[in-house]
């Protein structure tokens, strides 16, 4: 499979690559310099981080202390998304905006070659905010980082024989995926986001960790990973 980027490519980075237990620092160092690579060709990033591990020890913590809210446990996640992105936004130097997005539409032009923004409301995770704002910069696709390298028939991590997809339509990956959002949902694309892209035509791209992998999609070269549009 290979596929054609214009100028503006958006990046939903997962925790659960980044941040997993800790920080990914060799995992963060290899990152930025694909992405750097990219930027020197003139293409614009932006990158909406994930919570990652950390996330999930504050929502823990908080739960164990006193009952919270599916909202509380979301704006746990949310600001846990923020730290994160501050700190990958700050290993790109001058190169990144000072600023994280904080919500889609604010923005209404790239003036750094590499944005970062982390969640936004409750209700969905951060890859519907990585939707939202390729729509807001006129991206057509997604390119979903995370622990998964395709969608699957099954959980492959419960399922030896989980069947990979290579492509799929929006309309059979909603169907095998819960309708609504919870806090610490575990999917490759959560449901608010799929519709989403359903919506309006986007195309996203489930690629794994791999970050040879990553540079080969944006090469134009052939690639592992599922496309669902």
């Amino acid at each position: 499979m290979r596929h054609s980027f214009g100028k503006t490519i958006v990046i939903s980075l997962g925790g659960s690559v980044a941040f997993p237990d800790g920080i990914n620092s060799r995992f963060l160092l290899e990152f930025r310099n694909v992405i750097e690579g990219f930027v020197k060709q003139g293409k614009k990033f932006v990158i909406v981080v994930g919570g990652g591990g950390i996330c999930r020890v504050y929502q823990r913590a908080a739960a164990e202390i006193a009952p919270i809210t599916d909202d509380d446990k979301d704006w746990i996640g949310i600001y846990a998304t923020r730290f994160n992105a501050s700190l990958v936004r700050s290993i790109f130097g001058a190169r990144a905006h000072p600023l994280l997005i904080q919500e889609p539409r604010k923005m209404k032009k790239l003036s750094h070659p590499v944005t970062f923004a982390g969640g936004w409301k409750p209700g969905w995770s951060t890859d519907f905010m990585a939707t939202m704002l390729a729509a807001d910069f006129g991206a057509k696709e997604v390119i979903n980082i995370g622990k998964p390298r395709f969608v699957y028939d099954k959980n492959p991590d419960a399922h030896q024989g989980a069947k990979p997809f290579r492509e799929l339509r929006w309309k059979e990956y909603r169907a095998q995926m819960p309708k609504k959002w919870t806090p610490g949902f575990h999917a490759p694309v959560d449901p608010v986001a799929a519709k989403f892209c359903e919506k309006h035509n986007m195309k996203m791209f489930v690629v794994g960790a791999n970050l040879k992998n990553l540079a080969s999609l944006l090469k134009g070269e052939e690639f592992e990973g599922t496309i669902i549009q």
